[in-house]
C-alpha cells in the first residue's frame, strides 16, 4: 500500500508551487459549483417529473446539504488519517456513486432513490469542502485569504452559471411547454408516462458525470497537490492555545460557523427559489432558467471587486460588513418594493430583481467569515475547519423552510426568512468575530 505524503510547511512552499496548487483547487471549487447549482433547476425539475408541493420538492437541498451536518467531522479525522490528497480522492468517488445512484432513480421514477443519489453527492462534497477551504484559506499571506476565496468563488459561480443551462439545455426540450401546460388534462397512464419519459432524461448526463468523478478522484490523488501541514503552531498560537483542550473553547470559531449556517442558506435561497418566484409571476421554466445565472453573474461581480480592492483599498472585516449591511437591506426591498418592469427581456415585478442583486450581497461574506472563524486555531485548524462545513447544512434547512412559508403564505412573503439571517451576520462582521472567551 503506498504511504501518505508527507506534509510540508506552508513557507517552504515556491510561489510556482503555491500558484499550481491555487490552479488545481480552484479547478475543484468549479467542479464543486457544477455540482451544486444544478439544483436550482432540479428543484422546479423534480417538482414537475416526481408531482410534488413546494415543501417536497425543496427537500432536493435538504438532502444535498443534510450530509454536511453529518459528514463534516468524520471527514475532519479522515483527513487526518489518510492525508488532504486521498481524501480528495475519496470525496470525488462518493460524488460518482450519488450520480450513478441516479440511474435506477430515474428507470423507477422513484424521488426517494433521487434524495439518496443527492445525499451521496453531498457526502463527497463534504469531504472535498472539508480539504479544500482551509487549504485555500492557510496557502499564502493570511491578510489575503480573502482575495484568494474571492477567486475560488469565481470559479463556483461560475460553473453555477453554466450548470443550470447546460443541464436545461440537455433534459428541456422547447415542446415542453406545451407538455407541461398538457399533464392536468391527460388521463392517469398517458401523464405517468409522459412523466417517465421526462425524468429518464437525466439518465445520460449523470452517467457521463460519475464516470468523470470517478477519473477526476484517481488523477487529483496522483497531482502534485502538496499535503500541507496543520498539526504545527508557531510560538505565539501554541502560547494563546496552551490550555485549550475543546474546539467548544473557541467563541468567534463556534460563533462562525452558525454565521456559515445562516449565509449559505440566504445563498441557496436566493438562487435556488428565484425560478419558483419568477414562475409566480407568469414566466415559465424555459424562460425562468436564466434567473439563477444572473443571481451568480452579481456573486461574481462582487468577488471581482474583493480581488482588486482586498487588502489594497478595504480590509477583509469591512468588505464583510458592508457585504451583509447590503443583505439587509436587499431583503427589505424585496419585501416591500412592487411594481412591474421589463428588463433584459423578463417583465416581472421589480422585487424579483432584488433577488437577483443579493448575489451581491452574498459574494464576499463565505471569503470574510472563513479567515475570521479559523483565525489562530493552530493544531485545531482541521477540525475547526470541520465545524465551519457543518455549518453548510444551512443549505439544508433554510430552502425546505422557505418552501414551507411558500406553500402556508406565498412565495414572495417567504423571504421574510431572509431578515433575521442577515441580521446576525451583521453582528458577527462587527463583533462577534473578536468573542474569545464565553461569558454567560
Amino acid at each position: 500500500m503506498e504511504a501518505k505524503a508527507l506534509p510540508v510547511d506552508i513557507n517552504s512552499l515556491t510561489k510556482r508551487e503555491t500558484t499550481l496548487s491555487i490552479f488545481l483547487v480552484g479547478l475543484m471549487f468549479f467542479i464543486f459549483g457544477f455540482i451544486s447549482w444544478v439544483n436550482s433547476i432540479l428543484i422546479p425539475y423534480f417538482k414537475i417529473a416526481c408531482e410534488l408541493t413546494s415543501f417536497q420538492a425543496y427537500l432536493v437541498a435538504f438532502a444535498f446539504y443534510i450530509a454536511y451536518f453529518i459528514m463534516s467531522v468524520p471527514a475532519s479525522y479522515l483527513l487526518k488519517a489518510v492525508g488532504f490528497k486521498k481524501g480528495m480522492m475519496i470525496g470525488f468517488w462518493a460524488m460518482a456513486l450519488g450520480a450513478f445512484i441516479f440511474l435506477p432513480a430515474a428507470m423507477t421514477r422513484t424521488y426517494g432513490l433521487f434524495l439518496m443519489g443527492l445525499f451521496t453527492i453531498g457526502i463527497g462534497l463534504a469531504i472535498l469542502q472539508t480539504a479544500t477551504n482551509p487549504y485555500i484559506t492557510i496557502l499564502g499571506p493570511k491578510e489575503r485569504a480573502a482575495q484568494r476565496i474571492s477567486m475560488m468563488g469565481i470559479c463556483n459561480k461560475a460553473a453555477g452559471i453554466l450548470s443550470p443551462l447546460i443541464f436545461a439545455a440537455v433534459i428541456l426540450r422547447p415542446t415542453d411547454t406545451d407538455l407541461f401546460a398538457q399533464l392536468s388534462g391527460m388521463s392517469a397512464a398517458q401523464r405517468g408516462a409522459a412523466l417517465d419519459e421526462l425524468v429518464r432524461r437525466v439518465i445520460p448526463p449523470y452517467a457521463v458525470l460519475g464516470t468523470f468523478l470517478f477519473v477526476l478522484g484517481y488523477l487529483v490523488y496522483r497531482s502534485p497537490l502538496p499535503e500541507i501541514d496543520t498539526e504545527h503552531e508557531t510560538p505565539d498560537v501554541a502560547s494563546a492555545n496552551a490550555g485549550k483542550t475543546s474546539i467548544l473553547q473557541f467563541p468567534h470559531l463556534i460563533l462562525g460557523a452558525f454565521a456559515i449556517f445562516l449565509h449559505v442558506g440566504t445563498q441557496v435561497i436566493a438562487i435556488d427559489t428565484i425560478i419558483g418566484y419568477a414562475n409566480s409571476m407568469g414566466i415559465d421554466l424555459l424562460k425562468a432558467k436564466t434567473f439563477p445565472s444572473y443571481t451568480l453573474f452579481c456573486t461574481i461581480c462582487g468577488y471581482i471587486i474583493g480581488i482588486i480592492t482586498i487588502p489594497r483599498f478595504i480590509s477583509q472585516v469591512n468588505a464583510l460588513r458592508i457585504c451583509t449591511l447590503l443583505g439587509v437591506l436587499f431583503t427589505l426591498l424585496i419585501i416591500f418594493s412592487h411594481g412591474s418592469i421589463t428588463f433584459l427581456g423578463h417583465t416581472a415585478d421589480i422585487s424579483i430583481w432584488f433577488v437577483v442583486l443579493l448575489g451581491l450581497a452574498n459574494s464576499l461574506v463565505w471569503a470574510g467569515l472563513w479567515p475570521l472563524a479559523l483565525n489562530n486555531l493552530g493544531r485545531f485548524t482541521k477540525l475547526g475547519a470541520s465545524i465551519l462545513i457543518m455549518g453548510l447544512c444551512g443549505n439544508a434547512i433554510m430552502p425546505p423552510l422557505y418552501g414551507y412559508i411558500a406553500d402556508i403564505y406565498d412565495t414572495h412573503r417567504a423571504y421574510w426568512v431572509l431578515l433575521p439571517c442577515y441580521l446576525y451576520l451583521v453582528y458577527y462582521a462587527v463583533y462577534g468575530h473578536t468573542v474569545k472567551r464565553w461569558r454567560f
